[in-house]
């Protein structure tokens, strides 16, 4: 049996698309399959070995620690592949394959580069020669690697390779099948989920609520973790006098449930680079849920809610203009459930891992031929 060893110093193990998806796709396969990634413990969930990597102190200590701590464990499981994430993992990632003589797959979740520009942690002066840096690093590394795996089409361009695919992250669907009845309730509930930044529009999300009219009782739900801090304290400073929750992460089964007694899902980035060619995985995972949903007006995203007839795009940057498409769906229900429907089906026929998982084991089929 063939083993596959992947590995992030970022990311938790339970991430979706490192555990539910690669992984467990990979393990149904009949690979054997070895996680490392932050968590607290090693163990073994689901017939997928977790090897646990403590959280970092901060980004320094992550940077020039914690990659050679995921070194050397990663070196010590003899894989016959290996599969990272993270550019801050590209040296060490080299080294390894160096000395394993393993194959070895970079998966590029986002176009780093770009998101370097908007990092608010570090100092303007540096942002714009780091990006440029960590282009080059990318591509100059790229021809060492048997494989890059992008997340879109857009991502993919970016690297002149003769083995580069998109394998894209779609929801999958089993996750989804169980039909939740919706509890009765007295108010109009919102949610988003996900990664809680500056750039993912929260700020605007909640400001929305001062232009629906008064009469409507709305909640607004928010699932994850604010990454700045500053930036939390500006929102939870407008939330004051508004329905909204600040909740934890959530399992993903909970979340779900959390999705089905909604009314609408949230996905209003503002207009960053790196957000505008992405396919947020929530967009199909409220779609997936039956909610209709009200999503940033970028070209490719419109071209996906629209083209499906399962929301609205709005743009961004005006909460007046997201507040009025909340309105919109509050007082047409049956357009809104026909959307929901819509979004449903458009998943269950085409934006679904099941697609993705097969290109996923052609990708490994082909380097363990070669």
């Amino acid at each position: 049996m063939k083993k596959v060893c992947i590995f992030s110093s970022v990311h938790s193990v339970f991430d979706l698309r490192i555990f539910e998806k690669i992984a467990k796709t990979l393990k149904e396969a009949g690979y054997m399959v070895t996680i490392i990634g932050q968590y607290d413990k090693n163990e073994v969930v689901d017939g997928i070995k977790i090897v646990a990597l403590p959280e970092p102190q901060n980004r320094l200590f992550r940077i020039f620690g914690t990659t050679w701590k995921t070194f050397f464990l990663a070196l010590r499981e003899k894989a016959d592949i290996y599969h990272f994430y993270d550019p801050e993992l590209i040296p060490v990632s080299l080294l390894l394959r160096a000395l394993s003589r393993a194959k070895l797959i970079y998966d590029v979740r986002e176009n780093h580069p770009q998101a370097i520009l908007i990092k608010y942690w570090l100092p303007r002066i540096l942002r714009i020669p780091i990006a440029l840096t960590l282009n080059l690093v990318e591509k100059t590394s790229a021809k060492f690697f048997d494989y890059v795996i992008t997340a879109t089409p857009a991502i993919r361009e970016q690297f002149k390779h003769p083995n580069v695919i998109d394998i894209r992250n779609y929801p999958r669907t089993e996750m989804f099948s169980k039909e939740l009845s919706r509890k009765k309730k007295n108010e109009f509930q919102l949610i988003y989920a996900g990664h809680i930044a500056g750039k993912k529009g929260i700020k605007e999300k909640v400001q929305a609520l001062d232009f629906i009219n008064q009469k409507y009782k709305v909640k607004l739900k928010i699932f994850g973790k604010f990454s700045e801090p500053e930036y939390g304290k500006e929102v939870k400073e407008v939330s004051r006098g508004k329905r909204i929750e600040f909740l934890k992460y959530v399992s993903p089964s909970i979340l779900y449930q959390e999705m089905k007694q909604s009314d609408v899902g949230l996905v209003c980035s503002l207009p960053k680079l790196a957000d505008t060619t992405s396919l947020p995985v929530k967009l199909f995972e409220y779609m997936a849920a039956g909610l209709p949903v009200i999503a940033s007006e970028f070209p490719l995203w419109r071209e996906i809610v629209e083209g499906n007839k399962c929301g609205i795009c709005v743009n961004s940057k005006e909460p007046g203009e997201i507040g009025k498409a909340i309105e919109y769906l509050i007082e047409h229900p049956e357009e809104a459930k026909k959307m929901g429907k819509n979004g449903r089906k458009a998943v269950l026929n085409k934006y679904n891992w099941g697609k993705e998982s097969k290109k996923l084991i052609t990708v490994y089929k082909k380097l363990l031929k070669s």
